[in-house]
């Protein structure tokens, strides 16, 4: 049997989809160019944040829960190929309607993923919507974001298989030939092209997608509740109407919070003029954290991520003979980018073939 050729890879946009899929490509053996608009990694890209939650239960998804379960797994790996700390498994607990828990909790059994009940009592410093009960799946837990970002930016730099150009933006894709065409006029001819370039990807594919803003709140505990936030878990489905999110101190990070209900359509990811207190204080009353005025706020930050119409999800999607797009969706995209580098990984082995 004739060996694969090593196939030549372009990768557009150097946040984590794109990080991880030119590590991959380089481990398989292919040459890999990463070109983004910014440094890389790129503080301004969608997945440049402090920390964020990976679970592995798709409830009623038996194939979503083995997707993510195998994305688990390969985070953990990566620790030993990146030589860096950076998954806290501090485990994942999701709040349900009490009426819900039982499906929910024979769903993971089903997919063989242990989680245990846990009644919102257990999570005082946390705020359950009335008549809620958690699930808590221990064999979960927090990404370190930055750490990963900058761990996998180092040792793609190190690679003699790799070469990383930022501040090279990207005016024009051809789908056809995977012809990529850089701002100074340069050409660059790949094998297989990946656009991973969050809301700045828009206009260099033929990719419907939706932009979206979304407000977090960074916060410090109070010293009396430091040592027991140190251990917590992160949290979805709270606030009086269970659409957030917090997110554990550790490992240098801080406390974060975020709600679905301060997510927004915008045209444009410039959001230089927009007043973000509003915005901060909506999500600071949402019911969260039950003493919310015993913390102190260090920042607001506003981030942009884009989500396939249809799905308002994250989306891998073919858009030509030699070019992929993936929209990047927060932190659902950053928990399953190694699925994505494995599938890309998989088509360049064909091309290769």
């Amino acid at each position: 049997m004739t060996a694969a050729r090593a196939a030549r890879v372009v990768v557009v946009g150097a946040g984590v989809v794109g990080l991880l899929t030119a590590l991959e490509c380089a481990l398989a053996g292919h040459r890999v160019t990463v070109l983004d608009r910014g440094a890389i990694p790129n503080p301004e890209s969608s997945s440049y944040d402090q920390h964020r939650a990976i679970r592995t239960l798709v409830p009623g998804d038996p194939d979503g829960t083995r997707r993510m379960v195998g994305a688990h797994h390969r985070w953990r790996e990566l620790e030993t190929v990146l030589g860096t700390a950076f998954y806290r498994r501090v485990g994942v607990v999701t709040a349900w309607p009490r009426d819900r828990v039982a499906a929910v909790v024979s769903s993971a059994a089903d997919a063989g993923v242990p989680v245990a009940e846990l009644d919102p009592d257990d999570l005082p410093h946390l705020g359950f919507p009335a008549g809620s009960a958690g699930v808590r799946e221990a064999q979960a837990g927090v990404l370190l974001a930055r750490r990963v970002l900058r761990a996998a930016a180092r040792w793609l730099a190190g690679h003699p298989a790799v070469a990383l150009r930022p501040y090279c933006a990207v005016t024009a894709v051809e789908p056809e030939s995977g012809r990529v065409v850089l701002a100074g006029g340069e050409v660059l001819g790949g094998d297989l092209v990946l656009v991973a370039a969050g809301p700045w990807g828009r206009g260099l594919v033929d990719h419907p997608v939706v932009l979206r803003r979304q407000t977090m709140l960074y916060l410090r505990p109070p010293e009396r509740l430091a040592r027991w936030w140190r251990t917590a878990p992160a949290v979805g489905g709270l606030g009086t109407d269970g659409r957030a999110w917090a997110v554990p101190p550790g490992g240098g990070t801080l406390l974060k919070i975020s709600s679905d209900a301060v997510c927004r359509e915008v045209a444009a990811a410039d959001c230089a003029d927009e007043d973000q207190s509003p915005w901060a204080r909506r999500l600071a009353e949402a019911g969260v954290l039950p003493d919310v005025e015993r913390y102190t706020v260090v920042a607001a930050r506003a981030c942009h991520y884009t989500t396939d119409p249809d799905t308002g999800g994250a989306r891998l999607a073919r858009v030509g003979p030699a070019v992929w797009s993936r929209a990047a969706c927060g932190g659902t995209g950053f928990a399953s980018a190694p699925l994505v580098a494995g599938r890309i990984v998989n088509a360049v082995t064909e091309v290769a073939a």
